[in-house]
């Protein structure tokens, strides 16, 4: 089988009309378990973007007219190649961003189903008959945005670019992705190389690697009339203010701090595999992972033990061997991890397990005795860490679960699951799991949060087309009528 992707074909390119340089140069692609080089990349510049939102834009006018059968076939053959080629992309997945077997899997099978359901997509019906009280057809239309620009991050890469590139096409929009210059293989070139592969015509997708000045041109770009961008709720910030600033609309997927609520009528076997889960798959660098364990007092001592115990269980290492960790992404969010860790340790917490590494791979992490005002549990970790915090009754467990800028993920475990929804209730987060961990993913539902977590669903279902299409009210009339002046 001839592979979707040749490392030779994208040394120190970009993807802008086929394979270019960038006038950025070139950058290394390191796998992080390793160190080895896997290849390298195009670093785009503001020249580059604005070279490609220019072609962009030309480009889907054409691709707007085509019939809605011809888009959805080309997202349909993109999702079967995404199969065809499963063992390729799982490799690149795993040995660039160190995600596990299971994680890497799931990636790919997840972006296949976010090409099929966005050839569903051109399909839907394009508007509705309105009400009107006047003697005219009044319609609402559906029409494309135009080239929508995407900016995706580095932790899973696959899902994070694919779910608003597949969607935004299949409705009809071009589009310019910037993924992140230390996974642009899984972010991007894949995705791209699968599409041309699918018949996607040249032009309407862009792969443009790149830093802050790509992104800041993207976002800016008078063409570029809505930004879906992932990441964290800083820079989500500064992207809500350009574009802003340029009065264009923008989708925010960005931090989150999930807490996950063991009731004391949990099944604490079950409750802490769901933890460890939620909190220790893809080494915690998840948006949804669960970073908050708030645990019924009555329970919580059998729950630390337990949780301390899988993690020192849990084989840390190589992602392409048999483990379930593998490392962290870089030097840099390895020592983000550990600052706090140790200071929260410092602030009186207790270490029950984890809490030390070898090069980029962190042990799993256990925090007991944490106070909610330590580092640990204040802030976003993105790392395996499990803070503990224990409460008296549901009242102070709605209490602590609402106590944050977040709301992205929330998980409850509990006997009685309508007394987990009625909780559920009273906690601002834009997804609830019930008997669940807080780690969850399908094309087919929405997905996003509140607060500092995001601007609400904006991906999976019919979120989709508020998020890459515009409303256009038209009105027919059989003559024009008589007017009094």
């Amino acid at each position: 089988m001839t592979a979707v992707l040749d490392p030779g074909t994208f040394a120190g390119s970009v993807y802008s009309g086929g394979w270019v340089a960038a006038h950025g140069g070139a950058a290394p692609i390191v796998e992080p378990a390793t160190g080895a080089e896997l290849g390298s990349t195009g670093v785009a510049d503001a020249e580059d973007v604005t070279a490609a939102c220019a072609a962009a834009a030309a480009a889907q006018r054409d691709w707007a007219a085509a019939s809605f059968a011809d888009r959805a076939a080309v997202l349909r053959r993109a999702g079967a190649l995404i199969e065809e080629h499963a063992d390729e992309l799982r490799g690149w997945v795993t040995r660039e961003t160190g995600a596990v077997a299971g994680l890497a899997g799931f990636a790919v099978g997840v972006a296949a189903q976010e090409c099929y359901e966005a050839a569903a997509l051109a399909s839907r019906p394009p508007g509705e008959i309105l009400p009107t009280a006047e003697p005219r057809l009044s319609l609402l239309r559906r029409v494309p945005v135009g080239v929508v620009g995407v900016i995706s991050p580095f932790n899973v890469p696959l899902i994070l670019s694919i779910r608003s590139v597949a969607p935004a096409l299949a409705l009809g929009n071009a589009v310019v992705l910037k993924p992140d210059l230390r996974t642009p293989v899984s972010g991007g070139f894949a995705i791209a190389g699968v599409l041309a592969e699918a018949g996607l015509p040249d032009g309407v997708l862009h792969v443009l690697p790149g830093g802050a000045e790509a992104g800041i041109a993207l976002v800016a770009d008078p063409r570029v009339r809505v930004v879906s961008f992932t990441g964290s709720s800083r820079t989500g910030r500064a992207v809500a203010e350009l574009a802003a600033r340029h009065l264009k609309r923008v989708h925010l997927e960005l931090g989150g701090n999930s807490a996950l609520v063991v009731l004391d009528d949990a099944d604490i076997d079950r409750a802490v595999s769901a933890a460890a889960w939620g909190s220790y798959l893809h080494q915690g660098q998840i948006c949804m992972t669960v970073g908050r364990h708030l645990v019924h007092e009555s329970v919580a001592d059998s729950y630390v033990e337990a949780l301390s115990a899988h993690a020192n269980a849990l084989p840390v290492g190589d992602p392409t061997g048999e483990v379930a960790l593998g490392p962290l992404i870089d030097a840099g969010q390895r020592d983000k991890v550990h600052s706090l860790v140790t200071s929260t340790v410092d602030a009186g917490a207790r270490l029950a397990a984890g809490g030390s590494y070898d090069g980029l791979f962190y042990r799993p992490t256990v925090l007991d005795g944490v106070r909610t005002d330590m580092p640990a549990y204040a802030n976003e970790v993105f790392g395996p860490v499990a803070p503990i915090v224990r409460f008296a009754d549901a009242e102070e467990a709605v209490r602590l679960a609402a106590e944050s800028e977040y709301g992205l993920s929330l998980s409850i475990l509990t006997g009685d699951a309508m007394r987990g929804l009625a909780l559920a209730e009273r906690i601002p987060t834009g997804i609830v799991h019930i008997n669940d961990q807080t780690v969850n993913d399908e094309a087919v539902a929405p997905f996003g949060g509140v607060l500092d977590s995001g601007t609400g669903a904006r991906f999976g279902g019919s979120a989709n087309l508020d998020a890459f299409t515009d409303s256009r009210w038209i009105t027919m009339r059989g003559q024009i009528p008589e007017y009094p002046f």
